[in-house]
């Protein structure tokens, strides 16, 4: 409920500080005394946009403070998704800056315009002519119906199961979406694959089949140069081994005539026996190294499938190829396992469509229980507020989607007299009969849940007589459960209220400001009465009023 308001710099008002209690509270005041500009800040505190028309003093910053008392509202759960401090006693301020710019705060922490508004949403319910027009959407006639049948818990496993369907669905779309692109590629895919498999590429293999290129293709030049090599070993008449042989025999007649010769023969030995060995090898390469056209063809034959295939996938590595060629055989086998997938996605939606369906129904049944009595308790309360013909149509009929709150189609139909056509609120409904059906609604809504402060802002408009009186009374029987404030100009709802508030303007140094105080009991018996009678305030007007805060 909302405890305490106070208003700093904003249009007429310099400054009001009120305390409000709980229960029912009427506002009233002469046309123009400023009634809707204590709405509109108080809509500021609730997150409404600004801009500089609501600074008084264009130099002073604009604050409006909304105190209010939460504890009923569970809204823990609010608090900690916006990383707020929850506090049983929460404060809404809205500061609007000279520059332009507005800050909002909850319980001193900075928050965005849209946390303010979603907050205030929960906390205050303004109602005027204005809203009527909520009453004709589906969702907010569907909302009156699922509170009397008590479906919080329902629509609460409804809205978890629907998070799981849409989930599941839409992971099954996904799948089926890659699965079609997939097979698109497959095919390519797979001719990729198979080709780079069928080169048979090991890391390593392109130097070695270069290599092997590089002998074969020069087979002639390698042969002339191993016999130019096998010459010098050992040509006539005196070959390198010849030489070192005659080197060797010489060296050793100096053996005995010291250490360093001896140490000197025994180095010439060792280079002619590896001499020797090289002479061997070279013998031996030179009987081994053959012309051989056909393996040359097939090696280069490799090499260009090699070259063509580094060239097609953009690399010029063996190994680059190899993890190409993995990514494939995955890409491949995605597609060849992919129905396997699809099958069990398929089997998650029909699981999760179970689940939610027979949710929906349950919500259904709970839905069509209270139709009889949502029915009569409308033509019953509208009968009291001077509409004693009018009558509803009200049906649930399956719907073929699953919407946010269940599977049903609401039709919502109403006649106002007697013999005429039923039809759609919006277009068969006055706007003082929809502010009464209305006001018959959150009455009725009142006994099902807590609801938020609910503010009338002169819904009583255009009605007069028994019938206001009647409007006072329901306005104050739902006060029993929730605060409700009625910005009012009929005498008969204001009396109903157990506090009464005056807005009126005063003149200070030729600058009009707008006041708001609250009203005595003497006091109220003189706003009654002038509300009744005008300022002459008539023996009669003040009998009246007497009588009518008697009878509240």
């Amino acid at each position: 409920m909302l405890v305490h308001l106070s208003i700093k710099n904003y249009a007429l008002i310099n400054d009001i500080n009120v305390a409000f209690s709980d229960r029912f509270t009427t506002i009233t005041g002469e046309t123009g005394a400023g009634k809707s500009i204590l709405l509109g800040a108080l809509s500021l505190a609730l997150g409404k946009r600004a801009d500089l028309s609501s600074l008084k003093e264009m130099d002073k910053k604009c604050i409006i403070e909304a105190e209010f008392d939460v504890s009923k509202y569970r809204l823990k759960r609010f608090f900690s998704s916006n990383d707020l401090d929850y506090e049983d006693t929460t404060l809404l301020r809205r500061e609007i800056l000279p520059s332009g710019k507005s800050r909002a705060f909850v319980n001193d922490s900075p928050v965005n315009l849209d946390v303010l508004k979603r907050l205030g949403e929960l906390l205050v319910d303004v109602h005027s002519q204005h809203q009527t027009l909520l009453l004709t959407e589906n969702d907010f006639q569907m909302k009156v119906v699922d509170a009397l049948a008590r479906n919080d818990k329902k629509l609460e496993s409804y809205r978890a199961a629907l998070v799981d369907y849409k989930h599941a669905l839409t992971e099954l779309k996904e799948l089926q979406e890659s699965q079609a692109n997939a097979i698109k590629e497959h095919d390519y895919n797979s001719f990729l694959f198979k080709e780079l498999e069928a080169a048979q590429l090991q890391p390593g293999v392109q130097e070695e089949w270069e290599s092997e290129y590089e002998q074969l293709n020069n087979v002639e030049q390698i042969l002339e140069k191993l016999s130019q090599g096998h010459q010098l070993m050992n040509g006539e008449p005196m070959g390198v081994l010849a030489s070192l042989a005659e080197l060797k025999r010489t060296l050793q007649n100096l053996e005995a005539f010291g250490s360093a010769y001896a140490a000197l023969s025994e180095r010439v030995q060792s280079v002619l026996i590896e001499t020797d060995d090289i002479a061997s090898e070279l013998e031996v390469l030179q009987d081994s190294v053959e012309a051989n056209p056909q393996r040359l063809e097939v090696v280069n034959g490799q090499l260009q499938q090699l070259y063509a295939l580094q060239k097609k996938h953009q690399t010029d590595s063996v190994e680059e190829l190899l993890k190409i060629k993995d990514d494939l055989a995955a890409k491949v086998e995605v597609v060849e396992n992919m129905e396997a997938q699809l099958q069990q996605k398929q089997e998650a939606v029909e699981k999760t469509e179970k689940a939610l369906e027979h949710y929906a129904v349950d919500l259904s049944e709970g839905r069509r229980s209270v139709l009889s009595k949502l029915k009569s308790l409308l033509q019953e309360k509208l009968m009291h507020l001077g509409m004693p013909a009018a009558t509803f149509q009200i049906e649930i009929n399956p719907s073929q989607n699953y919407k946010s709150n269940g599977k049903d189609d609401l039709t919502f139909l109403f006649s106002a007299n007697k013999g005429s056509n039923y039809g759609e609120l919006k277009k068969v409904a006055s706007g003082g009969e929809l502010s009464r059906i209305m006001l018959t609604i959150k009455s009725i809504l009142s006994q099902y849940e807590q609801l938020p402060t609910l503010i009338f802002d002169e819904i009583d408009t255009g009605v007069s007589g028994e019938i206001s009186n009647r409007m006072g009374e329901i306005m104050l029987e739902m006060s029993k459960t929730m605060q409700v404030l009625s910005i009012t100009h009929l005498p008969q709802v204001a009396s109903k209220g157990k506090h009464q508030f005056k807005v009126f303007k005063e003149e200070q140094n030729g600058v009009a400001s707008t006041q708001m105080k609250q009203l005595t009991e003497e006091e109220r018996v003189a706003e009654l009465a002038e509300m009744l009678g005008g300022k002459s305030l008539s023996e009669s007007a003040v009998a009246h009023a007497k009588e009518l805060l008697n009878q509240a």
